[in-house]
């Protein structure tokens, strides 16, 4: 709701612009009233526009990667921390509610962990917050499955890869990643 709203101020009379009314209707539901049988085709056009791209990348910015990165400095974690961080809020976002990215860090805080910017020891800090964050995604039934952080982000903090040093190496889903 939030991209429609702002692909409309930044290109009024977009493709998109008429499901607005539908768009708040359904908001925070599993409806789909008033967005089929076009929607889908219709964010696919709009897909191809370079405004409506510029739009996605300000709010995944807005929503996701600026906060992360901004409470991953407050704590003092390096690159990985950060990306941990940002996945986390990718995932699970914040502000809304026990599930949310603050809450995977208050569970890592009444864990006893400490971020380095508290005093904490890095390394055990995020270990504390990828229990919270697996913790999280085994409640909820979409997520459950946590590769993503036992292959990935586990392994490379289990190297020391803290500022994500390279060659990077890891297996998720099943496929297998390098970086050089």
């Amino acid at each position: 709701l939030d991209l429609v709203r702002l692909y409309r101020d930044w290109k009024p009379g977009n493709v998109l612009q008429q499901y607005l009314p539908a768009l708040e209707r359904v908001n925070g539901t599993p409806s789909h009233d008033g967005l089929d049988p076009n929607f889908q085709h219709d964010w696919e056009t709009a897909a191809e526009d370079g405004t409506f791209q510029s739009a996605q990348e300000h709010e995944r910015d807005r929503v996701y990667f600026n906060p992360a990165v901004s409470r991953a400095k407050q704590d003092g974690v390096q690159a990985l921390g950060q990306f941990i961080y940002y996945d986390a809020i990718v995932m699970h976002g914040d502000g809304w509610g026990d599930l949310d990215f603050s809450s995977i860090r208050q569970r890592a805080l009444n864990s006893g962990a400490r971020p380095p910017a508290q005093g904490g020891d890095e390394r055990q800090w995020l270990h504390a917050f990828l229990d919270a964050r697996v913790w999280t995604m085994k409640q909820e039934p979409a997520h459950e499955e946590t590769s993503r952080v036992d292959t990935a982000q586990r392994r490379f903090l289990n190297e020391g890869k803290l500022n994500l040093e390279t060659p990077l190496q890891w297996h998720v889903y099943g496929q297998y990643f390098e970086i050089r």
